[in-house]
């Protein structure tokens, strides 16, 4: 007799906007195939235990040697872009595919909107103000205030994040120019008119550091960096200098080279126009509602 497709899922990540709840719960099960059973592991121990009978796991990481467990897996799912948290291609068994997760752009780039956004119209400078005690600084707030359309952003890293981006970007009327591997010899010759450097770089081989000082130099000094890919891909120390000779207006800095961040990264100073974020471009409440639509839209729920 045929067996029904079981789908386990085990995503008790530490933080909440990746943590399974009744919400993104009730999410999977409606995109589910009738009559489809689902099992919620609440631990390893749990997710081990269950292992056997599934032919989906949905899951933030999985060790190779659990494969031994799982005769009837079909379908290995990740939410997470990197690919260092499942075993490699060359890994996998034969009849199992991995999915990694390719929906963050829809998250992060609204994160890059706002950094760019708060920038440009001097939300930051403001608060300064604020913080300061001066009540009402609208004369001295006007050379901080600008407009987003018209600008131009250069994107370091145009895969499926970088394009999501750019395309936001395009529809408020940013020009934009995306680099990937086969055209970086192009990023120099862009820099030098860029309003934003947007980076969204994974951490791949030939990525670290490719933000160095000749990048940095080439851009005008009313040049912005966001960072949303990983922080590999930045010289800390460069730009801490850059920031600290004004050499650039700002950073916004998701990623970081050692996270989290320690007191003695170059970055960790109170330095001229670096706003931090500790690695949460991508929090939203439908994070894992969105990737469960992924998978369904890519027939891996089947």
């Amino acid at each position: 007799m045929h067996k029904k497709n079981v789908y386990l899922v085990w995503l008790n990540w530490p933080i909440g906007a990746f943590r399974l709840n009744a919400r993104s719960e009730a999410a999977l099960k409606r995109l589910l195939p009738a009559g489809a059973r689902l099992v919620v592991a609440r631990s390893e121990r749990a997710f081990l235990r269950a292992l056997p009978e599934a032919t989906h796991a949905i899951c933030w990481n999985f060790d190779k040697a659990w494969f031994a467990r799982a005769p009837r897996l079909r379908v290995l799912a990740t939410p997470a872009a990197g690919r260092e948290l499942l075993p490699t291609d060359a890994e996998m068994p034969p009849g199992v595919t991995r999915v990694n997760g390719a929906f963050h752009g829809q998250l992060m780039c609204e994160t890059v909107l706002a950094c760019i956004f708060a920038h440009a119209r001097g939300l930051y400078r403001a608060y300064d103000f604020q913080r300061e005690g001066t009540l009402w600084p609208r004369g001295e707030m006007s050379p901080f205030c600008s407009r987003v359309a018209g600008t131009h952003a250069v994107i370091l890293g145009y895969g499926k994040i970088g394009r999501t981006i750019g395309a936001r970007l395009e529809a408020l009327g940013v020009s934009v120019t995306g680099i990937r591997r086969r055209n970086v010899g192009d990023l120099l010759p862009a820099l030098k008119t860029a309003d934003w450097l947007v980076v969204a770089l994974p951490s791949d081989t030939g990525t670290d550091n490719l933000v160095n000082r000749r990048v940095l130099a080439a851009l005008p000094r009313r040049a912005v960096l966001v960072n949303v890919g990983r922080g590999n891909a930045v010289d800390e120390a460069a730009l801490a200098d850059a920031l600290r000779r004004r050499r650039l207006a700002g950073a916004y800095l998701d990623v970081f080279k050692q996270e989290p961040l320690t007191a003695d990264s170059p970055l960790a100073a109170d330095l001229p126009g670096l706003v931090r974020l500790p690695h949460m471009s991508a929090f939203a409440p439908e994070y894992l509602p969105l990737f469960f639509k992924e998978l369904a839209d890519g027939g891996w729920l089947k």
